[in-house]
């Protein structure tokens, strides 16, 4: 069964990418995370996303789409990456996700993915 973890973080986390002094500290504890999911056999893929200014936003109306520059959130955390676990349950993705690397102004959003439809 394959969940995704949605990684949330505020400005503050998205600016340390940035910064070449805090970015060491920000993401080596991300890439020994990712170490483990894949000695595990559990990681499926993920990426992380570039800052939110970054975005183009498509909105349906029903009849077509419209196309906006930037993020439209209305909360303080941006989506800044995910990661695709296949595991056996929720309880099971629920674990490998309480053991991604906490940092203040970062949320995760664990959900189940859905299963293709069959043609």
């Amino acid at each position: 069964m394959n969940f995704s973890i949605l990684i949330h973080e505020t400005a503050e986390v998205f600016a340390k990418r940035d910064d070449p002094a805090q970015r060491p500290a920000l993401y080596a504890p991300i890439g020994a995370y990712l170490k483990t999911l894949r000695d595990a056999g559990v990681f499926v893929g993920g990426a992380g996303l570039e800052a939110p200014p970054t975005a183009t936003v498509l909105s349906s109306n029903g009849t077509g789409w419209k196309v906006q520059d930037g993020p439209f959130a209305d909360t303080k955390e941006q989506l800044g990456g995910i990661i695709i676990l296949d595991v056996p349950d929720r309880e099971s993705a629920l674990e490998w996700a309480r053991r991604f690397p906490v940092l203040p102004g970062r949320k995760l959003e664990l959900r189940a993915n859905l299963i293709p439809p069959h043609e």
